[in-house]
């Protein structure tokens, strides 16, 4: 286990930040962690990160507690801020430099460790560059190669995409992903859900200061698919099989555009199948498409930091 958060809690005055938080990532994840604003995804990772400490409730780091100011645990972790400021006339090198140093790599293997870095992110051959002539996307990923200079097993980044073009942010997604190949651990908090989807093995949608959901991105969609209305086409039969669906006691509402028919409908997987059937052999329709309409991240998390009558997912 790579990370084990159990009843975090923390205040500040009033304001409960996070409320029995709890959340388990294994070695080799790549984990995303959701919410909206205010929901305690920044306060999470400071916690994590030993920058802040919490009222109650245990952190473990590869199965070491964690201890706000811990320096020696904080070696295992690489963080990348939202925003991280830069030093005016400085090289790429010099600045890897000096993060080296801080964690006691100096010299020849500080020097072999950051050209491994920078060809990793995507900086191969910038070293002499100065690092405020760079990009933000460039400098998105110089953070990056900080975070690791020093081959810790856990990489925590917060929003790191934010303000990137679409195109810049693609290539972000895949260098993280060829991280997460080398045996990184991560885990990464934004808004960009569809890229989120792209990439993460798991995610988790914090909400209130709690976790609300968590599991397998192919799970958490089958959940959500279980709650959106079917969808079919029908080309033999259409107003049979409609006055079917009218009268099904599971069917809320029916509407038709051509020979496309979009129907609420409340069942299971089994009560599909039979709904299926019964448009077959009562009806006589003759059926081309038959299905869920099918959702992605951003209906999780509309339906789970909705209101309550949205909140179909974490009620099921």
């Amino acid at each position: 286990m790579m990370l084990k958060i159990c009843n975090l809690k923390k205040s500040y005055g009033k304001i409960r930040a996070l409320r029995d938080l709890n959340l388990e990532i294994e070695d080799g994840e790549l984990f995303g962690f959701v919410g909206p604003n205010g929901a305690g995804k920044t306060t999470t990772i400071r916690i994590l990160t030993g920058l802040l400490r919490a009222d109650s409730g245990t952190v473990e780091i590869d199965g070491q507690p964690m201890r706000c100011g811990d320096g020696k645990l904080k070696e295992k972790i690489g963080y990348v801020p939202d925003f991280f400021g830069v030093y005016d006339n400085v090289r790429v090198s010099e600045y890897l430099e000096f993060y080296a140093s801080a964690y006691g790599i100096t010299g020849l293997v500080a020097r072999r460790r950051y050209m491994e870095l920078l060809d990793m992110v995507g900086l191969g051959g910038r070293e002499d560059h100065y690092v405020d002539s760079l990009s933000r996307g460039m400098k998105q990923r110089l953070g990056v190669a900080r975070a690791l200079v020093h081959n810790p097993r856990l990489l925590i980044l917060d929003e790191p995409a934010a303000g990137l073009d679409p195109r810049t942010r693609q290539d972000f997604i895949q260098m993280l992903k060829e991280i997460n190949k080398c045996g990184k651990t991560i885990l990464i908090s934004s808004h960009i859900l569809s890229e989120l989807g792209e990439m993460c093995t798991d995610i988790g949608i914090i909400e209130e200061g709690a976790m609300v959901l968590r599991g397998s991105l192919v799970d958490i969609l089958a959940m959500v698919n279980t709650s959106n209305p079917l969808e079919m086409r029908i080309y033999k039969n259409l107003p049979e099989a409609v006055a079917l669906l009218r009268r099904h006691p599971l069917v809320h509402n029916v509407t038709i555009d051509g020979n496309q028919v979009v129907a609420g409908f409340s069942g299971g997987q089994m009560d599909e199948a039979r709904l299926l059937g019964q448009l077959v052999t009562e009806a006589g329709a003759l059926v081309g498409s038959f299905g869920r309409r099918q959702g992605g991240l951003e209906s999780v998390f509309m339906q789970i930091t909705g209101s309550k009558e949205e909140k179909v997912v974490a009620q099921g």
